[in-house]
């Protein structure tokens, strides 16, 4: 069955360079055929009898550098206000910033992964992390601090669209729960690795730091293959047989997966453009609401403005090791980031996410009313250090019941429930909806903190109650099915 049409010939050698760094190859009885033409890629991949895990943590260092840009705020804020002579509000300006690129990046993260694919997208959103860093570096004043603050968070919002869809797109369905929890788990060590070198080295040198995930992700990209999902929408067909066979290994019979993946992709348009009128089709409602809902409500639960001021808050609460206490965070997020990765493919992501946003919700009231009793006594007061201790414990345990499901999950599930048809404009748009969300919060969160603390928790909580609610009415389990098992099932 041919995918290619005359309109697509021309623009798939456009695509050409950000596809491999050769060509590919035939399959079967071909394969010293296919080799000559993948070149070394090809073998770095064949060698490995583990291709996808290799491909995942290759495109895991772009949510690296997305967690190092979120955690980045939080060690610096007293040396930069310092330093720069900036207001509590021109820093939170600064910090909610990324947020502001993020939207434009979300914006734009569709059509660039549809029309160059996966491997591009990321290339290009290498490019302005690295400026955005520099700018940042070399900052003599606030405007140099928002322009890489704002480039920054434009590369970020198409690597969070742009790499669980890769993901999702070239794991088998047994392993796309542990392998799509990657792309949470890589964030989470990106934040750590902010609190953590953020002890110990000026804000300047840690923003060069910065610069170092995408600078080896842009060669890494070279040694693996685009998804080939995406190749087959474009009507590549041997370039999307050659793929899967890569990342499903060459003693394996692929012909099955890859008869489903056509029939998938025939019943869908293969234009790079889609227009917002589309998204309007009634088959379409469900999982547009599911995926929309879970990446808002993923944010409206206040994690980034927790992750962001957390060396802010613990002081408030007051704990005198503020900084230790992040990087403690930091840890413990990594871990219950790694935990949850171990139980999607086995608990399934529907039960998660009611233990998550349940844990998150009692954890956030406990935090509130721990806020509100230190302000009613007095410091001398012998239960003054307890709330201090209680106020701690809450915000680990929620960001142990966000990491166990709400940090991770709702980007697996926005890759898996949305259709191959509008999965560029939908998934694009829903990430903008995310970092929006994200937005209103960071830049919300220290002025928040500043008029009541346990407001503030109030608020995160009463919206943590309500994910749990949407879970528990609306979201399906998605796990041990196909993504076109998935697709087929809302027809």
């Amino acid at each position: 069955m041919s995918f290619r049409d005359e309109n697509e010939e021309g623009r798939s050698d456009l695509r050409k360079p950000f596809l491999h760094t050769g060509s590919w190859y035939r399959m079967g009885s071909r394969q010293s055929s296919m080799m000559d033409k993948l070149g070394s890629s090809a073998q770095v991949i064949r060698d490995s009898s583990i291709s996808v895990v290799l491909c995942t943590l290759i495109v895991a260092l772009g949510p690296i550098q997305f967690g190092f840009t979120g955690g980045y705020s939080s060690p610096t804020q007293s040396d930069i206000i310092s330093d720069l002579q900036l207001t509590l509000s021109e820093f939170s300006t600064f910090g909610s910033l990324s947020n502001v690129g993020a939207m434009v990046g979300a914006v734009s993260s569709g059509q660039i992964a549809e029309y160059i694919g996966r491997k591009g997208s990321l290339m290009i959103a290498s490019i302005p992390n690295i400026i955005g860093w520099l700018a940042i570096s070399f900052a003599k004043d606030s405007s140099f601090l928002y322009m890489g603050r704002l480039l920054e968070g434009f590369g970020v919002g198409i690597i969070s669209y742009t790499v669980p869809v890769y993901i999702a797109e070239i794991a088998p369905q047994n392993l796309r729960g542990v392998l799509g929890a990657v792309n949470q788990l890589s964030v989470t060590i990106g934040i750590l690795l902010s609190y953590l070198l953020g002890m110990f080295l000026h804000w300047r040198v840690l923003a060069v730091v910065g610069i170092l995930p995408c600078t080896i992700l842009i060669p890494a990209l070279f040694f693996i293959p685009e998804s080939p999902r995406w190749l087959a929408k474009m009507g590549m067909t041997e370039d999307f047989e050659a793929s899967l066979q890569v990342l499903r290994g060459f003693d394996t019979d692929i012909s099955i997966e890859v008869n489903d993946i056509k029939r998938s992709v025939a019943s869908s348009t293969r234009r790079t453009t889609l227009r917002f009128s589309e998204l309007k089709q009634r088959r379409y409602w469900f999982p547009l609401m599911v995926g929309f809902g879970l990446l808002v409500l993923q944010q409206a639960s206040g994690v980034n403005g927790i992750l962001f001021y957390a060396a802010t808050i613990f002081k408030a609460a007051g704990i005198s090791s503020s900084d230790a206490a992040t990087v403690g965070i930091g840890a413990i997020q990594v871990v219950a980031t790694g935990v949850s990765a171990s139980l999607l493919d086995k608990a399934g992501r529907r039960i998660l996410l009611i233990i998550s946003s349940s844990g998150t919700t009692v954890s956030l009231i406990l935090v509130a009313v721990a806020f509100y009793v230190k302000d009613a006594i007095s410091e001398d007061s012998r239960f003054y250090s307890f709330l201090s201790i209680l106020s701690l414990v809450g915000i680990v345990a929620f960001v142990i019941a966000f990491s166990l499901g709400m940090g991770a999950i709702p980007w697996i599930i926005m890759s898996e429930i949305l259709p191959v048809s509008i999965k560029s404009l939908a998934g694009s748009t829903a990430t903008l909806f995310n970092w929006l969300t994200s937005w209103a919060v960071t830049m919300t969160a220290n002025l928040l903190l500043t008029w009541s603390s346990g407001g503030t928790f109030t608020i995160y909580g009463v919206m943590s109650a309500f994910t749990l609610v949407f879970v528990i009415l609306w979201v399906p389990e998605t796990k041990g099915r196909t993504l076109e098992e998935i697709q087929w099932s809302f027809r």
